[in-house]
């Protein structure tokens, strides 16, 4: 029988060695894990998992209590979940029979950008979620490359072999073959550097970028199914999808003091007009801010 701490060392090698995730990740889900086990005195392997959907939710409310947001506890509990399907797997029990509880939800309404603190969580909640460690990085660059530069889906998906390594710019080719350059930011250059360095296939100039797990050119459909995984996990709306990430590249930078003609230029938008509808996001945006803040707004 171990005590409590060598389990926590046992789950953070097997975070960082056979599932390599990050160590930010490896950080956040150990330490959620070591809450856990302090709160309900837990000190083996048949502890946690025989945990209850009661006992998750517990320790959820325990968090809320101290002021964890929705994200954030959405994260924290997709960790604790983890933790307890390994901990079955440890004991010979199966994973799939873990508690299911479900996380709090983001209250829907009008189709609405991601903000940046959900569209971090979303990438590092993409990442986590992968099956393999190399197909977490990968789907983590690819929504980088969305939210960070505002590449369609299908224009992230058709980049070559040749193109890597990034620079501090990218010539995207987007609808109807028009080219335009997008500069990238560290952050999206040095996720698609992980992934390329831990990527199992050659990246051969003229191959695709971005590989399924048999080696082929990675779907939208994958992508798709893994941000829907990310989405339920933080309880993210509907209208959380791939596309909202470019949507959300759009507002912030129109938030930030961007002109129109340099948004439709990184978007690649034919005509103005289509560039033009995140002005009325961003109206929206201050309304709903003026009538939380304004003094007379509730009189």
């Amino acid at each position: 029988m171990s005590d409590a701490p060598d389990l926590i060392e046992v789950w953070r090698t097997h975070l960082a060695v056979a599932q390599r995730k990050s160590p930010h990740t490896v950080r956040a889900y150990a330490s959620a894990a070591a809450r856990l086990t302090r709160r309900l005195q837990l000190t083996d392997w048949n502890g946690v998992a025989t945990l209850t959907t009661r006992d998750l939710r517990g320790q959820l409310a325990s968090r809320r209590a101290d002021g964890l947001g929705n994200v954030s506890a959405a994260r924290e509990l997709s960790a604790l979940k983890s933790f307890v399907a390994y901990a079955r797997e440890q004991v010979g029990a199966d994973p799939g029979t873990a508690p299911r509880v479900r996380g709090p939800r983001i209250k829907k309404g009008l189709p609405r950008p991601v903000t940046p603190d959900e569209a971090s969580a979303m990438v590092e909640v993409v990442a986590d979620m992968a099956a393999e460690g190399w197909t977490g990085l990968r789907d983590a660059a690819v929504l980088l490359l969305m939210y960070g530069a505002g590449l369609r889906i299908a224009e992230a998906l058709s980049l070559r072999g040749g193109d890597f390594p990034l620079g501090e710019t990218l010539v995207v080719t987007g609808k109807g073959n028009k080219q335009r350059v997008v500069p990238l930011l560290p952050i999206v250059r040095d996720a698609v550097e992980k992934y390329a360095r831990e990527c199992p296939f050659d990246l051969v100039e003229d191959g695709p970028l971005f590989r399924g797990v048999k080696g082929g050119a990675l779907s939208q459909g994958m992508v798709q199914k893994a941000m829907a995984r990310a989405r339920k996990g933080l309880g993210l709306p509907d209208t959380a999808t791939p596309h909202a990430l470019r949507h959300s590249f759009a507002t912030h930078l129109l938030g930030s003091g961007a002109d129109l003609r340099s948004l439709q230029e990184l978007l690649g938008h034919a005509s103005l007009g289509s560039t033009q509808i995140y002005t009325k996001v961003d109206a929206a945006k201050m309304l709903e801010a003026y009538r939380s803040a304004h003094p007379r707004e509730s009189d």
